[in-house]
């Protein structure tokens, strides 16, 4: 394993730098942690399914359809692990598969959502909601299929340990996790005494300067597929009801066109790294 050094690196010899450059190596193991298990069980299924002479074969069929398609490589990865095998010797994964024009982001002022980047529109849906609640501090989640939990997708104005602690978020223990259970917002008003929290992420969320947060579920077809909470640096009471609605709009706007995305535009690289897979010279040499 190489490490990079920036420039200044050498001769420090004071003891808080290397204390941060160990916690920076500590979150960046602990990414790479949560995103390889399902990157590497879908290496092995796409090497036996295509019957690919190596993982590193496979790596870079995934990586071929994230480039082609703007698809980050671990949601290609949880679609393969959790989506139908395509027919043997099927021309494509999805025949007869239904196209349908992507649900309207008005709320955003995003005119084209037909071909809108997926990060934009989290970047977007942060910033709306900030505006909405007037602080600087919040975060994007977006759902884990196979096991219900959030996945920190964008941030702005936390900790790099908020970040790495709330990288990924199970079914309890947190107010986002309470408002996907019951597909509702959910305001908590003074993080020091709500129950919802576990210790360990009430202390958390208050070393990174949030006394209170509100969470506004990302909703398609009654289901919960992602999370945008604001967090405000003292007590707050509840929000208005106008702030209420217009949150609520914008979740159920941002919850349709990611389910949109889901079987639209994550289908698009699948088909994509299907056909790649099947003739032989559409396939990447290696990984790059």
């Amino acid at each position: 394993m190489t490490e990079t050094f920036k420039p200044g690196a050498w001769g420090t010899d004071d003891p808080r730098d290397e204390l941060a450059r160990l916690r920076d190596q500590i979150r960046h193991l602990r990414a790479q942690a949560r995103n390889r298990p399902p990157i590497a069980e879908a290496q092995g299924i796409l090497k036996e399914r295509y019957r690919l002479p190596d993982a590193e074969a496979a790596f870079a069929l995934l990586q071929l359809a994230s480039q082609r398609y703007n698809v980050r490589l671990r949601t290609l990865a949880h679609a393969v692990l959790r989506l139908d095998r395509p027919d043997h010797g099927a021309e494509t994964w999805f025949p007869g598969r239904v196209r349908h024009p992507a649900p309207a982001l008005e709320s955003l002022a995003i005119d084209d959502a037909s071909h809108a980047h997926r990060g934009a529109v989290l970047g977007a849906l942060l910033s709306q909601t900030l505006a909405i609640t007037t602080t600087h501090m919040g975060n994007v989640q977006i759902g884990d299929h196979s096991t219900g939990g959030l996945w920190l997708e964008k941030h702005a104005g936390l900790s790099d340990d908020f970040v790495d602690f709330f990288g990924f978020v199970g079914g309890d223990g947190t107010s986002c996790a309470q408002a996907a259970q019951e597909v509702a917002q959910v305001t908590v008003r003074d993080v020091a005494t709500d129950p919802v929290f576990t210790e360990d992420a009430r202390r958390t969320i208050l070393e990174a300067g949030s006394r209170a947060a509100h969470s506004v579920p990302l909703v398609a077809g009654g289901r919960c597929v992602g999370m945008v909470s604001a967090h405000f640096e003292r007590p707050i009471h509840d929000l208005h009801a106008a702030q209420l609605k217009a949150l609520e709009q914008t979740g159920r706007e941002v919850g349709r066109w990611l389910a949109w995305y889901d079987r639209t535009v994550v289908l698009d690289a699948l088909e994509h790294l299907h056909a790649a897979a099947r003739h032989p010279g559409l396939r990447p040499a290696r990984r790059r």
